[in-house]
């Protein structure tokens, strides 16, 4: 009865999650995962200590850091600086759209996303409109290109930074293993966009300022403050150097995080503020879900099965697929969460490959990353309503692009074979 009920409630759990959110109910999917955990806390089949020691505590603290040193670079102004570099260009419509893809790749391989998508979607679009611009291409380049190069490093999403922790994975083979896909991606962002949209671009007329919408001036904007970003930039350097000690990685960004935090000019609310904690909050309760498959059995059998019939995601003709589905059906942090708990010590290359190619595979749908939604969201306020069949259309080619790339690439690179690898005779 105990496994009966917990792999009713995992399964409801990712049905909803595939819905994205109830819509009469307007859960989303922390509230989804809440519920589950609650569920289970309610019927017994759950304690609060069986929560407790599920929940991966160092991956959480390194999360919760990397949120307070990208929340360092918010408060002092560097983003908004870099939002005011791609709106004030003195370039054509090209250079705008590389300076988006450029600009957005590179932070968000090192910074959270979220807090990228609020300091420089609102700058963009307005940007755009003044010059007489449709924001909707810039919206599509700023998402696709935000996935692309997050998937660059270890820190640059959440899955990523989950795969790295539980799997002890290393900053710079993970960046030599995928980067360069990261890096084709974003050339294919600005590509696939540019040739889509440069008429409509090209044939343009500037608006009546009166007719800009007033989203613009709602924005926070922060004026840039050296030193705050010098300590910012200090603090990633840091970080970096500290990966490559033999201290644990939570430690070390706990440190750096709290060094931050004992600021005299932005204050410690202000950051702890910036924290997304509805994410910490999923993280943790399917943490506690994925977990309840190791306490039932159910985990190992699966493993087992898959272990028999050569269906171990240790290959690319397993990998590829299972990660372009789940990654939009369910998301990618989920998908990594139930990746980890079936298969608990899998080859560095397997985490590679699923944090690569989970994360690329997110530039299919508008649905496809939270970060999509969020631009989605802020363009519609400019009165930009990018449509799913908008997004669609370039979504398509950038993914099919990108992951035929990613899969070239880790097989030519030999971190992921194309086949399952040979089964040693038994003597």
């Amino acid at each position: 009865m105990h496994v009966a009920i917990v792999l009713i409630v995992l399964i409801l759990t990712y049905i909803g999650m595939a819905a994205g959110r109830i819509a009469w109910l307007r859960v989303d999917r922390t509230g989804i995962a809440l519920l589950a955990v609650i569920a289970l806390l309610a019927s017994r089949e759950m304690t609060l200590d069986d929560f407790g020691s599920a929940v991966d505590l160092p991956t959480l603290a390194l999360l919760f850091a990397l949120m307070i040193i990208s929340a360092q670079f918010a408060e002092s102004g560097f983003i908004d600086l870099c939002a005011h570099t791609m709106v004030e260009t003195r370039g054509g419509t090209a250079a705008l759209l590389a300076l988006t893809v450029a600009i957005g790749g590179a932070l968000s391989a090192l910074l959270a996303n979220d807090i990228l998508v609020f300091a420089i979607a609102v700058p963009l679009f307005a940007s755009a409109q003044r010059r007489g611009l449709d924001p909707r291409p810039f919206a599509i380049a700023l998402a696709a290109s935000i996935n692309a190069g997050s998937a660059a490093t270890l820190i640059g999403n959440p899955q990523n930074i989950l795969l790295g922790a539980i799997g002890q994975l290393d900053f710079w083979r993970f960046l030599a293993a995928c980067g360069v896909p990261a890096l084709f991606a974003l050339v294919v962002v600005f590509a696939v966009v540019w040739l889509q949209w440069r008429r409509r671009m090209q044939d343009a007329v500037p608006p009546p300022e009166s007719q800009i919408p007033i989203a613009a001036a709602a924005a926070t904007e922060h004026l840039l403050d050296r030193n705050q970003t010098i300590k910012g930039v200090a603090a990633m350097l840091a970080l970096l150097i500290l990966f490559a000690t033999p201290l644990p990685r939570e430690i070390g960004a706990l440190i750096i995080a709290a060094l931050l935090l004992a600021n005299r000019k932005i204050t410690s609310r202000t950051m702890i503020g910036a924290v997304d904690w509805p994410l910490l909050l999923l993280v943790s309760c399917l943490f506690a879900l994925t977990g309840q498959l190791n306490d039932t059995g159910i985990a190992a059998k699966v493993l087992a099965f898959l272990e028999d019939y050569r269906l171990l995601p240790n290959n690319l003709l397993v990998l590829f697929p299972f990660a372009a589905l789940t990654s939009n059906v369910i998301g990618s942090v989920p998908t990594a969460m139930l990746f980890l708990q079936i298969w608990p010590n899998p080859p560095p290359g397997a985490l590679y490959g699923l944090a690569l190619l989970s994360t690329l595979a997110g530039n299919l749908l508008l649905t496809g990353s939270l970060s999509t939604l969020l631009i989605a969201e802020r363009a519609e306020r400019m009165e930009a309503r990018l449509t799913f069949a908008d997004y669609l259309r370039a979504g398509i080619p950038i993914t099919v692009l990108s992951l035929a790339f990613a899969a070239f690439w880790l097989a030519w690179t030999d971190v992921l074979p194309v086949l399952s690898p040979a089964v040693p005779p038994t003597p």
